[in-house]
């Protein structure tokens, strides 16, 4: 079991932790939750030792990290699958470490083939993915086959097969009465692995409950209704008729209204009361990261802001028309399928680029005689009588026979007289 009482952590002004107290129970998967900055990482650092409290202290099966002993037998922890030396193979690194805590050689083997890198266990570690640096993490933290274990980000980098591996061993690992400590931003992976939530803004508790309880508590529930779409009037009608019984409507994006503070059953008999025609009258229940959301909004440090794009998109050139089918004021033309009235795109072309090749367009022809719009030829201009057209440039024999040699000019021939 791990315990914290009063913990509390500072780096000169800034407070990383504060008067955190919390216990991780064996047989449960306890997952650890914040935005972040939260402090989850320096909480997880304090409980095996790397960091020293400012105040209160944290204990692992009753004992401060650092007195346990054989402490790796003990604790297992991932905090970062990056600290492997690159210069050694997946297997001479689990060795080093099997031989600093007395472990049997055949063990590193035995994890080797739990996280499935038996297949290159002889290959240096520096050319490893991330999934597979975060497997032979993993690996290191289950060398000793503790009784607890610390995972930050586990998932971090694993295909989908590799992420239902990870969560059916954290849940075999807790029914095997083990603790089991993980954080994770993925509130999906959370839902469907944790038992019970330790959730932590700018370094406080917020939150101490099992996953069911915390849902509860932090997101209210609501029933989705559609009427049909043709018929606007039944929405409206449906909607004062539900505000009179003392529900709170909501109109959603796609059409459908929110309710909230009525059951389906009352919600049906009211709109049956109103002779309206349902297509839809469904339960929607919060997901965890809905709560989540809902808990932490307060406590969020770094927040992202819309994106102002004015003045970076390309300017369209002067008299561009967009041919029919493009998006209106959209330039350059968007990449993939072109609109209609783009040329096909040659070798070596961007689907969706004008081809530069492309044959110039055809000038139109002028009507025939006779037809409306015709007009008679005009001459063309001749140039006045006293202009005299440019003297032609005196041609010289190219060098050693390179070409013919030019014939001489009128000029040319007098001087040789």
């Amino acid at each position: 079991m791990i315990e914290a009482v009063g913990l509390t952590k500072r780096y000169g002004a800034k407070t990383a932790v504060y008067n955190l107290s919390f216990q991780v129970k064996p047989g449960l998967v306890t997952g650890f939750l914040g935005p972040n900055g939260s402090g989850k990482s320096t909480t997880m650092r304090m409980i095996l030792g790397l960091d020293a409290p400012t105040a209160g202290h944290v204990t692992v099966n009753g004992r401060p990290y650092r007195q346990l002993p054989n402490a790796p037998r003990q604790v297992g922890a991932l905090l970062d699958a990056k600290a492997i030396h690159g210069g050694r193979s997946a297997y001479n690194h689990l060795l080093c470490l099997a031989q600093l805590s007395g472990i049997p050689k055949r063990r590193v083997d035995e994890v080797l083939g739990v996280v499935g890198l038996q297949d290159v266990a002889r290959k240096r570690s520096k050319g490893f993915s991330l999934g597979m640096g975060q497997r032979l993490g993993i690996a290191a933290a289950l060398l000793g086959d503790p009784q607890v274990l610390l995972f930050d980000e586990p998932v971090n980098g694993l295909d989908p097969e590799g992420i239902l591996w990870i969560r059916n061993l954290m849940k075999k690992l807790a029914s095997e009465g083990r603790t089991v400590f993980v954080s994770s931003h993925l509130m999906s992976e959370m839902a469907l692995t944790a038992d019970h939530l330790i959730v932590i803004g700018r370094g406080q508790l917020l939150a101490d409950m099992s996953v069911k309880d915390f849902i509860a508590h932090n997101s209210a529930d609501f029933a989705r209704v559609r009427t049909p779409d043709t018929e606007p009037e039944q929405r409206d009608k449906l909607s004062a008729a539900l505000t009179e019984a003392g529900g709170h409507v909501r109109p959603e994006p796609d059409g459908a209204l929110r309710v909230t503070g009525l059951p389906l059953p009352r919600i049906s008999d009211l709109a049956h009361e109103a002779d309206v025609r349902l297509w839809e009258l469904s339960p929607h229940s919060a997901s965890l990261e809905e709560a989540y959301m809902r808990m932490t909004q307060g406590a969020v440090d770094y927040r992202s802001t819309e994106d102002q794009r004015a003045g970076l998109h390309a300017q369209p050139p002067v008299g561009y028309a967009a041919p029919p089918g493009a998006v209106p004021g959209a330039w350059p033309p968007p990449q993939g399928a072109a609109p209609a009235g783009y040329p096909p795109p040659g070798p070596g072309m961007i689907p969706g680029q004008a081809n530069p090749y492309a044959a110039p367009p055809q000038v139109p022809q002028a009507p025939p005689q006779g037809a409306p719009g015709w007009q008679p030829p005009q001459a063309p201009q001749q140039p006045p009588a006293t202009q005299q057209p440019p003297a032609p440039q005196q041609s010289r024999p190219a060098p050693d026979g390179a070409g013919a040699p030019a014939a001489p000019t009128k000029h040319d021939s007098e001087d040789a007289r």
